[in-house]
């Protein structure tokens, strides 16, 4: 089957071209060629779908705040073609046959590909490494016990080993959950001045400069997620002069909110990491800027409204976040804080290839048919009930943002369309 997607651009500025599709493949640009399947895609900007690293989809055992048809199908209103599900589900995706019946049940819904992480522990328990061999061999993609710390160095250090022999990255939310203890926000005035238990930078940045050691001795492959700190970042921009093999992430919530939103007490700003400060946020653009970051994140993280209605220190940590990620961070680092275009759609597509080392997110003729059309000029209203996710609350609901994904194909097929 030939699709031709018609009036789009490559670069904001460019003419109007047309991309044609073969099936599940890159055909080329304006050729001679008849379609069975035309699309408009209105003058938008043609890129290859974005990649999540790093979302929860619940499924199994939490299918009541989200599972792999809700989650992937709001990826491509979000104009993701990919999404790496983390492990801390119930059970935990140690399994290789619950992982291998993950894949094949999304290969059914026409939605966007799934490519599981997998427990680095037994249980995410810390105790003894899952079998990564035959996870692996299930489909994982990388190796993480996020949603809990790693406390053994002992078993990082060896899980870092056994993993770099099967090339595959070990993933860890670096934060050590002694000093964590019960913050429930950043520690800092604010949560001073509220009377709430806070989660001091050091909590991060030490567990950051243990990790990054193990890394370091191990030669292995090491990928921090959900940087949000600036001690912690300038520990891996240390790092990589020195050779490290080392890479992170950002979420777009930390690059757009802060403590302050805490002082509503509205557990909506409820997140691990938390919230932290402006001098923060800041400090992360930097980093997006310099390279030091290598790639975004989501950190997608649904709730019932009903949990995240609760008191601020019973509710759950996160953010459903996945359908407005690209146009807040447009809206509010392209066109307000000086971040290029190209650099925003490089950490939301290479950037991610590279840290997985999945080949290169390219329109060339022979790469996947997976693509995206973003409107970058009209304003639109976030609107949670509409979401597609089950978490129909957001924290910028209401705020009006460009970019919005009009268009997104998965495998040539339409699965997201305005």
């Amino acid at each position: 089957m030939i699709t031709k997607i018609k009036n789009v651009k490559r670069t904001p500025s460019g003419p109007l071209e047309h991309l044609f599709l073969e099936n599940d493949l890159v055909l080329g640009w304006n050729l001679e060629q008849s379609a069975d399947l035309e699309l408009d895609g209105k003058g938008g900007l043609i890129v290859p779908a974005f990649l999540e690293p790093h979302a929860h989809l619940r499924e199994p055992g939490q299918t009541e705040k989200e599972d792999l048809e809700s989650g992937l199908s709001a990826a491509t209103a979000g104009g993701y073609g990919t999404v790496v599900c983390m492990p801390n589900t119930i059970p935990v995706l140690d399994d290789p046959g619950i992982l291998s019946s993950l894949i094949r049940k999304a290969e059914t819904l026409g939605l966007a590909r799934l490519r599981p992480s997998a427990a680095l522990s037994r249980g995410q328990k810390g105790e003894s490494l899952a079998d990564l061999a035959l996870l692996k061999e299930a489909g994982a993609t990388m190796f993480t016990d996020d949603g809990r710390t790693n406390e053994d160095a002992h078993l990082l250090r060896r899980a870092l080993e056994y993993a770099h022999s099967l090339g595959r990255v070990v993933s860890v939310h670096a934060e050590d959950a002694s000093l964590r203890k019960d913050g429930v926000m950043n520690e800092g005035v604010v949560s001073e001045e509220l009377g709430l238990p806070g989660n001091p930078w050091a909590a991060e940045s030490g567990r950051v400069a243990r990790d990054l050691e193990l890394c370091e001795l191990t030669g292995a492959r090491l990928h921090i997620q959900h940087l949000s700190t600036r001690q912690a970042l300038e520990r891996v921009r240390e790092a990589k002069k020195r050779g490290v093999n080392v890479t992170c992430e950002v979420c777009c919530h930390h690059l757009t909110l802060t403590d302050e939103s805490l002082r509503g007490f509205n557990a909506v700003y409820k997140v691990a990491p938390p919230l932290r400060t402006q001098r923060d946020c800041d400090a992360l653009l930097g980093g997006l800027l310099d390279g030091t970051v290598d790639c975004l994140a989501t950190d997608h993280a649904p709730h019932t409204l009903a949990e995240k209605e609760r008191d601020l220190l019973e509710a759950p940590f996160g953010i459903g976040n996945i359908e407005v990620a690209f146009p807040l961070l447009y809206t509010r680092l392209v066109l307000e804080k000086g971040l290029s275009l190209e650099r925003l759609i490089h950490l939301m597509t290479e950037g991610v290839s590279r840290v997985l080392g999945w080949p290169p997110s390219t329109l060339e003729p022979g790469m996947p048919a997976d693509v995206t059309v973003l409107d970058l000029e009209t304003g639109r209203e976030v609107k949670p009930l509409e979401f597609r996710s089950k978490a129909k609350f957001s924290p910028w609901a209401g705020e009006t943002l460009k970019g919005w994904p009009i268009l997104t194909l998965v495998r040539g097929k339409v699965a997201h369309q305005i």
